[in-house]
C-alpha cells in the first residue's frame, strides 16, 4: 500500500456520488424530523421543543443521538492508535466505559428530582444562581468544538485538497445551515442517521482487515503496540482516566439525560451505548493497527483513512468517507447547538431568557469562536482535549459530585470558591513551567486544589443558622 496516494487516483465518480448523496440526506432527515413535530400551544412549549425536543426521547433515539455525538473525534482516536496500539483502548474506551456505568449507576437517580434544562441550570439549582453563571462560563468554553472543527476540516482538506483553514469554514457553514432549523429535534433526527452510517462504516474495515490478512501481519508491530501503556508511565495514563471522568459533568450527557421520556429511559440507553461503543472502539482501534502494519511511513493523521481508502473497493470507499464524516458532524453539531443554548438560556438576561434569535446569535458566536481557536490549536486535537478537559474537570467535577452525595451542604460561595481554585490552578500550573519541572500534569493539581477549597470553604464560613 502507498502511505502517500494522491486520492484523486483512488477515489471514483462513485465515490464521490455515494459520499455526497449519503451526507446530504443528513437534511431529509431533519426535515422528516420536524414535520413530525406537534405545533406548540405557547412560547414556553416552543422553547421546550428547541431545548430538549420537549423531553420525549424514546430509547432508540436516545440511544442513537448519544451514540453519534460521542465520537466526533475520531481523527484524534484514531491517531492514537496508529501510534500506540491497543493504548487507545485503555484511555478512550476502558477508562470511558468506567465514568458511563458511574452515571447510569449513581448520577442518573441523583438529578431525577430535578427539572433541568441545560446542566448550569442543574447546578443552579443545586447551589445557586452565582454558581449556575460560574458553570454556564465553563460550560461554553468547554462545549466550544475545536477538536471536531479541526477533524471536519481535515476530512474536506483530504477530500478536497483546499487548505485547512477553508476546510474549517466550509464545515461549520454547513452544520449551522441545518442547526437553525428546528433545534434538539434537528440534531437528534441528523444523529440518527449518522449514528447507522459511522457504525457500518468502521466496523466493514475492521471485518475487511481481518478476512483478508488475519492477524499475522502484527508481527511486524513493536510489543508496546500492544501493552495497555504502551511507552506511557502510569501517571501520564491516568491523566486520560481523569479526562473520562468529566464525563460526570459533560453537558451533552446531561441534555440528552433532561430530554429522555424518563429516566429509566436514560439509563437503559447509556448502558446499551456502552456496548455500541465497545464494538466501535475495538473496531476502530485495530483498524488503526492494522493501517500502522500495512503503510507505517504514513502520516499517523491520515494513516486509518488511507489504509481504508486502499483497502476498501469503489463504493465502499464513498460509504467509508460518509461514515467519518457522520462521525465528526453528530458531534460538531451537537456541541454547537448547545453552547448556543447554554448562552441563550443560562447567560443572558432574564428579558432574553428564551428567545429563539437569541439561541441563534448564541450559535453564530460559538460557530466563529470554533473557528478561530481551531486556528489557534493549529490542528492538535490531542491538546486540545486535554488541555479544555483538564480545565473542565478541575473546575467543576469535585464540586458538583460533592452536591450529589452530600446534598444541600454545599451552598454558592463554597461551589465558586472550589470551581475557581481548580480551574485557575489548572491553567496556572500548565502555563507556569511547574508541569514540566515536576513531571506532574495539571489536572491532579486542579482537583486537589477544588477538593482544598470545598474543605477551607466549609471550615472557615459558617452558614447562616439563624432561625425564623
Amino acid at each position: 500500500m502507498n502511505p502517500n496516494p494522491n486520492l484523486v487516483d483512488l477515489l471514483t465518480s462513485v465515490d464521490y456520488i455515494i459520499f455526497i448523496l449519503i451526507t446530504m440526506s443528513t437534511f431529509v432527515f431533519v426535515i422528516w424530523g420536524n414535520l413530525k413535530k406537534k405545533s406548540p400551544t405557547d412560547e414556553s412549549e416552543n422553547f421546550l421543543d428547541l431545548m430538549l425536543m420537549g423531553r420525549k426521547l424514546t430509547l432508540p433515539m436516545f440511544t442513537a443521538t448519544l451514540v453519534a455525538t460521542w465520537y466526533g473525534g475520531i481523527f484524534g482516536v484514531s491517531q492514537i492508535a496508529f501510534n500506540y496500539g491497543v493504548f487507545n483502548f485503555l484511555t478512550q474506551g476502558i477508562f470511558w466505559y468506567i465514568t458511563y456505568f458511574i452515571f447510569a449507576f449513581f448520577i442518573i437517580k441523583k438529578i431525577s428530582h430535578y427539572e433541568a434544562m441545560t446542566l448550569p441550570d442543574l447546578i443552579g439549582q443545586m447551589f445557586g444562581p452565582k454558581s449556575e453563571k460560574i458553570a454556564a462560563i465553563l460550560n461554553v468554553f468547554n462545549l466550544i468544538p475545536i477538536a471536531y472543527t479541526i477533524s471536519i476540516g481535515l476530512l474536506i482538506k483530504m477530500l478536497f485538497g483546499v487548505p485547512l483553514q477553508f476546510s474549517i469554514v466550509i464545515g461549520i457553514l454547513f452544520v449551522m445551515s441545518y442547526s437553525f432549523i428546528g433545534g434538539f429535534r434537528s440534531v437528534v433526527y441528523s444523529d440518527i442517521f449518522q449514528f447507522f452510517v459511522m457504525v457500518i462504516s468502521v466496523c466493514m474495515v475492521f471485518v475487511l482487515s481481518f478476512t483478508k490478512f488475519g492477524f499475522g501481519v502484527f508481527d511486524t508491530l513493536p510489543d508496546y503496540y500492544f501493552h495497555p501503556l504502551s511507552t506511557f508511565s502510569l501517571t501520564e495514563t491516568l491523566v486520560w482516566g481523569m479526562i473520562a471522568l468529566s464525563t460526570l459533568v459533560d453537558p451533552n450527557f446531561y441534555q440528552r439525560c433532561f430530554a429522555a421520556q424518563d429516566f429509566k429511559t436514560a439509563k437503559k440507553g447509556i448502558l446499551i451505548a456502552t456496548a455500541i461503543w465497545i464494538v466501535f472502539d475495538i473496531c476502530l482501534t485495530f483498524g488503526a493497527i492494522y493501517a500502522k502494519a500495512m503503510i507505517p511511513e504514513a502520516d499517523p493523521e491520515y494513516g486509518y483513512f488511507l489504509y481504508a481508502l486502499q483497502l476498501l473497493p469503489e463504493g465502499l470507499r464513498g460509504l467509508f468517507l460518509a461514515g467519518i464524516c457522520a462521525t465528526v458532524l453528530s458531534t460538531l453539531d451537537s456541541y454547537i447547538f448547545l453552547a448556543g443554548s447554554t448562552i441563550a438560556y443560562d447567560l443572558v438576561p432574564k428579558r432574553l431568557k428564551g428567545k429563539v434569535m437569541v439561541h441563534h446569535i448564541g450559535i453564530i458566536s460559538v460557530a466563529i469562536l470554533s473557528i478561530v481557536l481551531s486556528m489557534i490549536f493549529e490542528g492538535d486535537i490531542k491538546n486540545v482535549w486535554k488541555t479544555l478537559g483538564s480545565i473542565s474537570s478541575s473546575a467543576l467535577l469535585i464540586p458538583v459530585m460533592f452536591g450529589h452525595i452530600f446534598k444541600d451542604r454545599l451552598q454558592d460561595h463554597n461551589f465558586i470558591t472550589a470551581s475557581l481554585l481548580g480551574g485557575l490552578g489548572t491553567i496556572f500550573w500548565r502555563l507556569s513551567g511547574l508541569k514540566e519541572h515536576y513531571q506532574l500534569d495539571e489536572i491532579y493539581i486542579g482537583m486537589l486544589l477544588s477538593t482544598c477549597g470545598i474543605v477551607l470553604s466549609l471550615l472557615f464560613v459558617r452558614k447562616d443558622t439563624t432561625k425564623i
